[in-house]
């Protein structure tokens, strides 16, 4: 296969091998856990490629040399929940999966792309620079973000960062995402309330300095994401770990705002408790510093919030 995508019946993975499509390509390879998955299953219904595996055969399937390396692997699979407790579970399917599958392709040649989160700035204390002087001080808020920081670590230690490229996603949404459960976007969850019943709901803040619906995020739409790793995975010569943001935090009420333009309706939102298990373990703001990924030669661009919000309800939320 030209190219491997693990994680590609999930959203940003999915969307990779939709871009490649676009422009002819479909030797892909395709590796995921459907576990069952109807939704998954419908993203890969929805992309062409030449062949799929299951995550472990395909782990399996490496260690013995059966799989012929590819000239790119975009590494995708990981479990993306926030709020997984089973930490032995993330250190081998997230931090340890990832490495296996980096020093395989380090070893046979082939260009290497894989995701890291932004989850592994933990409360913004230290800032959202990808300078790999500050990666070492980041302290998640979560398992997830410290399985994800775990592996970056080791790519600093071995000094590895000069040979690959990763990518820190801030809150992606899009189309693809459907299968994610309570991990879906806030407009992915809301949409059908919102067209039914005119309202939806955001977290109040706990917080005195922020008020409620006024709590952050960069978000970013899957679609931009995919382009921003699909570009690194033709510029071999651009290494490091770089983040994948707008570069301009939005308030979640500008957000349910440009939902419900997206739907023609007069915004009414209600403010809920947030739950107990997010207390203190809750971003209030994210927002990536893109100046090193766009001094790289990244010239990628991200659409904004309202376009990108009307163009996940029309062309793919409406239709289902």
């Amino acid at each position: 296969m030209k190219t491997i995508v693990t994680g590609g019946a999930g959203l940003i993975g999915s969307n990779i091998v939709r871009q490649l499509n676009v422009r002819g390509e479909t030797d892909i390879l395709v590796v995921d856990h459907l576990g069952g998955n109807a939704l998954k299953q419908r993203n890969l219904q929805a992309i062409q490629y030449a062949a799929y595996m299951e995550r472990d055969v395909f782990r399996a399937a490496v260690r013995v040399g059966q799989i012929e390396p590819p000239a790119v692997f975009y590494h995708l699979g990981a479990c993306s929940s926030t709020t997984e407790t089973d930490e032995a579970f993330l250190e081998d399917n997230n931090t340890g999966y990832t490495r296996e599958m980096c020093e395989w392709c380090l070893a046979h040649g082939t260009r290497f792309v894989y995701a890291s989160s932004a989850a592994t700035y933990g409360d913004g204390s230290q800032g959202y620079s990808d300078d790999e002087r500050v990666i070492p001080t980041l302290k998640p808020l979560n398992l997830y973000g410290w399985s994800k920081q775990r592996f970056d670590l080791w790519l600093l230690a071995e000094k590895l960062t000069g040979r690959v490229a990763g990518l820190k996603y801030f809150n992606v949404f899009g189309p693809g995402e459907d299968h994610k459960g309570d991990m879906r976007s806030v407009v992915s969850k809301s949409y059908a309330v919102v067209r039914d019943t005119g309202r939806m709901s955001l977290f109040k803040s706990d917080r005195p300095d922020y008020a409620d619906g006024c709590q952050d995020r960069d978000f970013v739409y899957v679609k931009d994401a995919a382009a921003v790793t699909v570009w690194l995975g033709d510029h071999p010569e651009v290494n490091g770990i770089f983040n994948c943001g707008t570069g301009h935090a939005r308030t979640w009420l500008d957000l349910a705002n440009a939902l419900f333009a997206a739907l023609g309706k007069p915004p009414q939102i209600d403010f809920i408790d947030m739950p107990e298990k997010l207390r203190g373990k809750y971003q209030y703001h994210t927002e990536a510093e893109m100046a090193k990924l766009r001094a790289a030669g990244c010239d990628v661009p991200f659409r904004p919030l309202e376009d990108a919000v009307r163009d996940y309800v029309e062309a793919h939320l409406s239709l289902y």
